[in-house]
């Protein structure tokens, strides 16, 4: 290739150079981002909203039902999920060997007795010829002996007696209170050990419990609630089924005995009236507590909270126009609002919508964005 030719082919490529470039700068670029926004402001009122709590459904009373003594299950004498009362008969273990035992330890106590009776009256005989100097003093003293040993094989007997009829009594395995009996574990003809066995659970339903992790600070005003009477009237704690109100209130019962250090929360145990049983063991609920504040409290709209990693954060405006993000402490609930503890002031301008549009900076506004202006030709 000449240098001609290659004079040719730069002075081309610098014609179309200048040619995008004239295209370029007949083209406006975009200006910073702005992105719509609603807007509301930090007010103070009275509130008297509600605290929420996670709370897990328990009986006051619940045990498992295991064997005493060993054999085979001979009889099922209720039905699974039944209600029971105290003392009723759920289960029975053959009980052949253990009445045997039991007419075996009769018969030995009757013996034991027989051979005191017989023993005590030779020891009269001899003490009557004692003192008549007719036999030697040492017989009179084998003779006490004896009666000591006769009285010790009839206590012997005697417990003999109280074990044998212990083990056929337990052979009967009773409801030791009154509740709801769960699924057997065992079944006709099942060889059951004594202590090892697990037959079926028992729980108790009217009352039942329910158990919530409350923050070690709130430990002050939930120990006034314990001990006040009006809790139950002015129904202050209630619960809530899913998307049902459970119909009875609850009061307070027990405040756990310690602080967990590693949530900082203490268990607290509220009792609800259950007639209809609707409330089950295990089942989770969300227990609501009154909560009235006496002071005035900031508060913001809810749907202004964001929560980012257990951490709850509100984007307030800035003088310039531009989105600032806030960490917040939150407070109680009031229908749709929330109580700022801390993070806000009264009066600050804060974002309600449009949030999920936000970065931290960003230019907000709560006007509809102008169209763009069309490119100007040349």
């Amino acid at each position: 290739m000449n240098s001609k030719s290659i004079a040719a082919i730069l002075l081309a490529g610098g014609g179309f150079l200048a040619s995008c470039g004239n295209k370029q700068a007949g083209t406006q670029m975009p200006g910073p981002k702005v992105v719509q926004v609603t807007k509301d402001v930090v007010t103070e009122e009275l509130v008297t909203g509600t605290d929420n709590y996670p709370g897990s459904v328990v009986p006051l009373k619940q045990t498992e039902l295991r064997a005493e003594v060993n054999g085979y299950i001979t009889s099922i004498l209720v039905a699974d999920g039944a209600s029971v009362s105290q003392g009723q008969a759920l289960y029975e273990i053959d009980k052949t060997r253990y009445a045997a035992a039991l007419d075996q330890a009769k018969a030995a106590l009757e013996i034991a007795q027989a051979n005191y009776a017989k023993v005590g009256k030779d020891l009269q005989r001899y003490q009557k010829l004692a003192e008549q100097d007719a036999i030697a003093k040492q017989t009179l003293d084998y003779a006490g002996t004896d009666l000591n040993n006769a009285q010790a094989q009839v206590n012997s007997a005697k417990a003999a007696l109280v074990t044998a009829q212990t083990n056929l009594d337990r052979s009967v395995i009773r409801a030791p209170f009154a509740g709801t009996i769960g699924i057997s574990q065992v079944r006709m003809g099942a060889l059951v050990s004594a202590g090892t066995t697990l037959i079926n659970t028992i729980s108790s339903v009217n009352p039942i419990a329910v158990d919530l992790p409350v923050n070690q600070d709130d430990i002050q005003r939930f120990v006034e609630l314990q001990k006040s009477k009006s809790t139950l009237t002015d129904s202050i704690i209630t619960l809530q089924l899913g998307s049902q109100m459970y119909t009875h209130p609850g009061s307070i019962s027990t405040i756990d005995r310690a602080v967990d250090p590693n949530t900082g929360t203490i268990t607290v145990r509220v009792v609800f009236p259950n007639p209809e049983g609707l409330l089950r063991a295990g089942m989770n609920a969300n227990v609501r507590v009154l909560n009235k504040q006496p002071q005035k409290q900031l508060v913001i709209p809810y749907k202004a909270v964001v929560e980012q990693l257990g951490e709850y954060n509100v984007y307030t405006v800035s003088d310039s126009s531009t989105a600032v993000q806030k960490r917040v402490k939150l407070g109680i609930t009031d229908a749709d609002k929330i109580v700022i503890e801390d993070g806000l002031k009264l009066g600050d301008t804060i974002i309600t919508d449009g949030i999920i549009n936000l970065t931290n900076g960003v230019k907000v506004t709560d006007q509809a964005p102008q169209p763009a202006a069309a490119p100007t030709k040349k």
